[in-house]
């Protein structure tokens, strides 16, 4: 039954894979023209990923195992929750802190205590803002944070 369930699930995140990638096709083109990476590059990217991911699921799904305990599937819903929220508050909050807020509250999850969990979320919003912004220069919002 678990191959059964593997494949499913291989074929929904499949369905999810073509519509984020779709999705990611109708942002708007940039000012100037298009560009080499663009706001789509990343979520092309990503969905490529998981849809290559999804046909192995489909194509050699795995043996027979248990379903994960009550408290496994608790903390799958706080994941998903976690990534709702930050989605849902990253451009009033800006990406600085949703970020922080995202990874503390997925590291504290997983083990890590409270003040570390959300300092590497914090280290961890400002690296990948500057790499961003100055490197890759696709600014990120910066909700509250930004000047006027």
């Amino acid at each position: 039954m678990s191959k059964l369930n593997d494949r499913v699930f291989g074929l929904v995140m499949l369905v999810v894979a073509v519509a984020y990638y779709y999705g990611a096709t109708q942002f708007p083109v940039p000012f100037g023209g298009t560009e080499a990476v663009g706001p789509e590059t990343f979520p092309k990217l990503l969905a490529v990923i998981l849809a290559i991911c999804s046909l192995y699921m489909i194509v050699k799904p795995d043996a027979d195992n248990p379903w994960p305990v009550s408290r496994t599937f608790l903390e799958l819903g706080i994941a998903v929750a976690t990534l709702i929220v930050y989605a849902l508050l990253l451009e009033p909050i800006g990406f600085i802190l949703a970020t922080t807020f995202a990874v503390g509250t997925l590291c504290w999850r997983m083990g890590a205590k409270p003040l570390r969990s959300y300092l590497t979320g914090l280290i961890s919003g400002v690296v990948v803002y500057v790499l961003f912004t100055y490197g890759l220069e696709l600014p990120l919002p910066l909700g509250p944070l930004e000047m006027s």
